[in-house]
């Protein structure tokens, strides 16, 4: 899904001044607990969260997250803004709740990328 679709559907704001015409997201996943991110998230993904410091970031760039999505119009400090521009990673915000967002992302087709846990 290209972000521009991605941000029409959240209804979402660009934080950061990065051109996002050509960027593709493959799939989504949802989390605040960025222990959860990094142990389930899959590559060319958006994340979306409520969590608004630099270390969502610093998560990104380890995880080969795409963008990401603050919910609950939630916006993140100027320092993450500063540093995801530096690392070239969009950042938006929109109103809607995690739950809603990632709903009406999954009803239009992006997948979630999720990895399963394994249970023991």
């Amino acid at each position: 899904m290209k972000l521009t679709q991605l941000i029409k559907l959240t209804n979402g704001k660009l934080l950061t001044n990065q051109p996002v015409d050509y960027i593709e997201v493959a799939g989504a996943m949802g989390a605040d607990l960025m222990s959860d991110v990094l142990a389930s998230i899959q590559p060319d993904a958006v994340l979306l969260t409520g969590l608004c410091n630099p270390q969502v970031i610093r998560t990104a760039i380890i995880a080969d997250i795409r963008a990401i999505v603050f919910v609950r119009g939630k916006n993140p400090t100027k320092e993450a803004i500063q540093l995801a521009n530096e690392e070239e990673i969009p950042m938006l915000t929109t109103k809607l709740g995690l739950f809603e967002a990632c709903g009406i992302l999954y009803q239009a087709g992006l997948p979630s990328f999720e990895k399963e846990s394994h249970k023991d």
